[in-house]
């Protein structure tokens, strides 16, 4: 308790975060499809968030540097605030595009910023639980944010309103409190070479599952509204998914601590690929069945990663875990870049329940590459495993995200000091 008192004006403020961020992210495509977007366009939103987010997190550590925690963390939810109403005012197919790059961009600065000062304020007792406590309010907070839009719906300008509240509403916790100013951010790192000698079921790992969730979390609230759904409906779909996934991940994971985390990533790939087959085939409308698939899919989709990184830091060297993890950051960004507009080729080629094509394709290379490496490589014994480590969503991690995370102090990994911030006015 005295840990999260501690931190608590931080959670707050990712908390806001968080919901804004999953009202946006909810909002765009649903409102979109009903505006007459084509799916082209809807995709390629999906992929400037992904752009802005990636540049995001190359980029703000330097701007940190620059003008300090407090002004650059008022500065990335002050232009998401704006962003989200400039969407409001300019309801247009390639302002949205251009206007989600922006939103991506202030985004990932603004969690790398909260992310720094929870590594500031623990220590090696307390980061695990820091860690936790962080992930499980990310995840929570984003739920919650697509939950309101189901009762809000996207029609008119509330929806918009309550998003730039919260985001602005997110300025506020940062700016009072006490909390130490933390040491500078970490920038991904873009050691590509060393991700693929080290682990190439881990760099495989990450880019499959950008490619798959970024076209579904893009593209499956537009097939809902290609198929009629209300939008309360598709809000607790896309809520279902995300959470059976943050509940599968400690289960899963503690799984993969005892077995090669191999067969563990190949048993929950071809989950996700059953679970797209079955979409496809039955194609449901708004009933159980529709909410058991989404919910069976999120499980096995949304724990992936956090087993990917895991089984690649098991054959990490010492010390390597950060540019291992951020490496996969850096993958992960590309596939999810190209996952909605390849989805939305399939969608309006074929048919909207053509998106799960993506989800079951690359989950299948994902399954066939961790079952050929077995037979290539043996696995690292169960004693020498680092522990397994719950992440949050693969759209909210960062370079400060590995930072943060506990396995990063056991490699020996603690921020640069490159000299004092600014002073903050």
């Amino acid at each position: 308790m005295s840990q999260i008192v501690k931190i608590s004006a931080l959670l707050l403020s990712s908390a806001l975060l968080m919901i804004a961020g999953g009202m946006h992210g909810l909002i765009m495509p649903v409102r979109g499809s009903e505006e007459g977007f084509s799916l082209l366009a809807l995709g390629l939103i999906g992929t400037g968030w992904s752009v802005g987010f990636i540049s995001g997190s190359i980029l703000v550590p330097h701007l940190v540097r620059q003008v300090g925690h407090i002004r650059a963390y008022a500065v990335m939810a002050s232009v998401a605030c704006v962003t989200i109403l400039l969407n409001l005012l300019f309801i247009h197919d390639w302002a949205w595009i251009l206007l989600r790059v922006f939103s991506g961009f202030c985004f990932a600065g603004a969690a790398m910023v909260v992310e720094s000062w929870l590594n500031e304020v623990s220590d090696n007792e307390s980061r695990g639980t820091t860690f936790s406590i962080y992930v499980s309010v990310t995840l929570f907070a984003s739920t919650a944010g697509q939950l309101i839009i189901s009762v809000t719906g996207v029609a008119g300008y509330i929806p918009f309103v309550l998003a730039a509240i919260a985001y602005i509403g997110a300025v506020l916790p940062t700016a009072v409190t006490r909390t130490p100013q933390p040491a500078p951010l970490q920038a991904v790192s873009l050691d590509l070479k060393l991700l693929f000698v080290t682990s190439p079921v881990g760099a495989i790992a990450a880019f499959c599952v950008g490619m798959a969730n970024g076209a579904f979390g893009t593209m499956a609230p537009v097939y809902g509204i290609e198929r009629g759904f209300a939008t309360s409906t598709i809000a607790y779909l896309m809520a279902m998914s995300v959470l059976a996934g943050a509940f599968a991940q400690v289960p899963l994971g503690r799984l993969s601590d005892r077995i090669d985390r191999r067969k563990v990533l190949i048993g929950v790939s071809l989950t996700a690929v059953v679970a797209g087959i079955l979409t496809m085939a039955f194609n449901p409308g708004e009933n159980a069945l529709l909410y058991i698939l989404f919910a069976a899919y999120g499980m096995a989709a949304y724990s992936l990663y956090a087993i990917a990184v895991a089984h690649a830091n098991d054959f990490a060297d010492e010390g390597t875990f950060a540019k291992i993890a951020s490496g996969m950051l850096v993958m992960m960004g590309g596939g999810q870049m190209l996952g909605p507009i390849v989805a939305s080729y399939a969608m309006q080629a074929l048919s909207p329940v053509a998106l799960f094509i993506v989800p079951v394709v690359f989950h299948a290379v994902l399954a066939a590459t961790a079952f050929i490496r077995m037979r290539m490589r043996q696995a690292t014994p169960a004693e020498d495993r680092a522990p397994f480590q719950p992440i949050p969503s693969e759209q909210l991690v960062t370079g400060e995200t590995v930072v943060l995370d506990p396995r990063s102090e056991e490699n020996g990994i603690t921020p640069p000091d490159t000299g004092p911030e600014p002073e903050q006015g």
